[in-house]
């Protein structure tokens, strides 16, 4: 059995609709779907907004390998293209994490490197399980709690958006 921690970004096309594909190819092991928010681009900044979401997922036969799998699987027929490093993207599907899985494998970086750092991903996560831990980093209300409020202003709740 493993719990993982999902996030969800797009910013081209039918931005909703990517997310969306995500949680309907995700339906048969998704316990929970934040809100949907819309943020700022991060990294390379002169692209369009993103809408942003975070997943709770569980599965008795899947691993963290397993997880990346299915996020990839996901990309594909979202038709992301990697043209560029923190680009614009159709569908991008980032395993935060699994359980207490620690991997400094550079195909799968867990937990998600930079998520610390990330109010994109922290305050969706924090709607959906208020007290979620980070392994190797703590609580995730104190992770955002530290944050600027520059990062934290620009993640912007999209009540009129529904995932499901």
């Amino acid at each position: 059995m493993s719990r993982a921690v999902l996030s969800l970004g797009s910013n081209l096309g039918d931005r909703l609709e990517h997310l969306r594909l995500a949680v309907r190819g995700l339906r048969e092991v998704l316990l929970t779907t934040s809100s949907v928010y819309e943020t700022a681009p991060w990294g390379v900044t002169d692209q369009p907004d993103f809408l942003n979401a975070v997943l709770l997922v569980e599965s008795a036969a899947d691993d963290e390998w397993d997880w990346l799998r299915r996020a990839q699987h996901l990309e594909r027929e979202a038709e992301r293209r990697r043209e560029r490093r923190w680009g614009p993207r159709t569908l991008d599907v980032d395993v935060v994490t699994v359980d207490e899985v620690h991997s400094r494998d550079p195909e799968l970086l867990l937990p998600h490197p930079g998520t610390p750092e990330r109010a994109t991903v922290l305050i969706p996560w924090l709607e959906i399980e208020p007290e979620a831990t980070l392994p190797g980093h703590g609580a995730v209300s104190e992770l955002l709690a530290v944050l600027p409020e520059t990062e934290t202003a620009g993640v912007r709740l999209r009540p009129d958006l529904a995932l499901r």
